[in-house]
Formats: structure tokens, C-alpha cells, sequence
């Protein structure tokens, strides 16, 4: 089977998206045990969280011990929406939490139980959206509804299609700039096509709040992943390929204007290691022009 790739010879974004979306759709209707990286989460915060849920979470830690109290959280593929739920209870009723997916099945899941999981925990403050977490501008639901309605059949179909999806990001954005305090994700960032990588870092940017953070749980290598794996789009889906170098990680959030950048957690043996290269989840937390005290007293920045 041939793929299209881009200019430095990886996958382009549209297959690696497609090939995600295949896997993670059907993720979200059977496990899917080797998407998993072991993760310890607070037993207390998923007994209210329904085992179909329980079973379709496909992470490698768990940003959300470090919420707090009243804040408002994006989680960037969010799934099933485990984190959220988790992020619902950690934020409180004065808090708000909002999961960003692309995938339609996953968010059919999310959306399924969000009434009655707000139920258990005693208020509701999730929400759940279709986007692409490297376009955090642009709703897809109510650009599929526009698309529905105007079908692109010829080249001024598509442009007025761009033109629409241009409206809807400046109008109608999907996720607001500087409106949230805190961005979190759970082995998601690997699943981005290597060119969109710092397109979404700046949208992290953008829709964080000044002093706002960045919590993101993710797979890493040890050494930089070598082409032949990189056009591989079962490795894509599978948090191989997409993986940054370790020490690339921080350094991009840094190249993405972030500031005291630092790894939280590291997974000291490494969940797979294919073709001698190690691959290890992480944990990092990085800064929107952060300025006085971080949460636990220490000074940032």
C-alpha cells in the first residue's frame, strides 16, 4: 500500500489522521489493550466512572492530579472522557472542564454518559466538543452542518468552504483564546502529524489564560525516531512514530514561547522498545508568561 508523505518524507497529516481516526473509533467500541500504558489513577475519583468508559481509556499518566480547585481545564483528546470526569471532580463545582475529541465515536461515548456521570458527582461541568486539537479554532460540528448544507463539488465549492471554516474560527471558535487555565492531555500529542506538531502548540498557547500552564502527559524516545517508522501509520496510531525525542519535548514548548518548563513524572522503564529505541511516558508542565508563585509555593519563573 502506498502513502502520501510529506516534504521530509513522513506521513502527511491527512493519513496519519485518518489512520488515527480508524484506530481510536474502533477503540471506542472494543479494548484495545496495546494503545494502553499502565497508569495508576485515584481509585476514589473512578468509582463514579462507568466501566465502558473505564475499559476505552487509552493513555500513559494522569495530568489531572495536578488541577485545582474553580479552574477551568481543556483536555486535548479527550476520549472517552475518563480525564474529564476525573478534572470534574478535582475542579469542583466552581470549576468547568471541557474535552476536545475528533473522533465521532469516542465522543459518542463521552456524550452518552456526561449527564449521568454529573449526576454521580454531584454537578455538571463537562462538556464535550469536536475538533482537532492542532485546529482548536475551527467546530467541527458546526462545520460538518455547514458542509451538509453546501456541499463542495467544484473549486469555488471549496473555497467557499475555506471561507466558511475562516468565519468560524474568528466568530465561532471552538475553543476561545485566553480562556482556560489550565491545558491538559493524556498521550495525545504523539498522535499529531509531525508538521501540525507546533501548529498545536501554538493553539495551546493561544487558548491558555496569561499564567496559565500546560499539563501533558506523553510517549517519548530516546532517540529520535528514524523515517522508515515514521511512515508507518499502524505505528502512528499506536504512539509510536508520532513520539518526540525526550529531550525535544520540553524544548519545543520552549520554541512555542513557553516558559519554566519541567518534567513533573518519567516512566523509569520503558513501555516499548521497538527496533532498540525506547519509547517512555512522561509528564510535563509548562508556563503562559507564568510571573510570582506556582501552585505548592515555589516560585516560577
Amino acid at each position: 500500500m502506498s502513502h502520501t508523505q510529506d516534504e521530509n518524507g513522513d506521513l502527511s497529516s491527512v493519513e496519519v489522521t485518518a489512520a488515527v481516526t480508524s484506530t481510536y473509533s474502533a477503540g471506542a467500541r472494543v479494548k484495545k489493550a496495546e494503545l494502553c500504558c499502565p497508569v495508576s489513577y485515584d481509585p476514589e475519583r473512578l468509582e463514579v466512572i462507568p466501566d465502558e468508559i473505564l475499559e476505552r481509556d487509552y493513555g500513559c499518566g494522569d495530568p489531572s492530579q495536578h488541577l485545582r480547585e474553580g479552574e477551568t481545564v481543556l483536555d486535548l483528546g479527550s476520549g472517552g472522557g475518563k480525564i474529564c470526569f476525573i478534572a470534574s471532580q478535582v475542579v469542583g463545582p466552581t470549576g468547568r472542564v471541557i474535552g476536545v475529541d475528533m473522533t465521532s465515536d469516542m465522543l459518542a461515548l463521552a456524550r452518552e454518559w456526561r449527564e449521568e456521570v454529573g449526576e454521580r458527582i454531584g454537578w455538571q461541568n463537562v462538556e464535550f466538543r469536536h475538533g482537532r486539537i492542532e485546529d482548536l479554532g475551527l467546530d467541527l460540528d458546526l462545520f460538518g452542518g455547514w458542509l451538509a448544507d453546501h456541499p463542495a463539488h467544484d473549486v469555488a465549492g471549496w473555497q467557499a468552504a475555506e471561507d466558511e471554516a475562516a468565519r468560524l474560527r474568528a466568530e465561532r471558535p471552538l475553543v476561545a483564546d485566553e480562556s482556560v487555565d489550565v491545558v491538559v492531555s493524556n498521550c495525545v500529542l504523539n498522535l499529531v502529524a509531525s508538521q501540525a506538531k507546533m501548529r498545536l502548540l501554538g493553539e495551546i498557547f493561544r487558548v491558555l489564560r496569561h499564567g496559565g500552564r500546560a499539563v501533558i502527559s506523553d510517549i517519548v524516545s530516546d532517540r529520535e525516531v528514524p523515517l522508515e517508522l515514521r511512515r508507518d501509520p499502524e505505528l502512528w496510531a499506536g504512539c509510536v512514530s508520532g513520539a518526540f525525542e525526550e529531550s525535544a519535548f520540553p524544548r519545543a514548548f520552549e520554541q512555542a514561547g513557553f516558559t519554566g518548563v519541567e518534567v513533573l513524572a518519567r516512566q523509569e522503564e520503558p513501555w516499548q522498545v521497538v527496533e532498540g529505541i525506547e519509547f517512555r511516558s512522561v509528564t510535563i508542565v509548562a508556563w503562559k508568561n507564568a510571573v510570582g508563585e506556582r501552585p505548592g509555593g515555589t516560585s516560577c519563573c
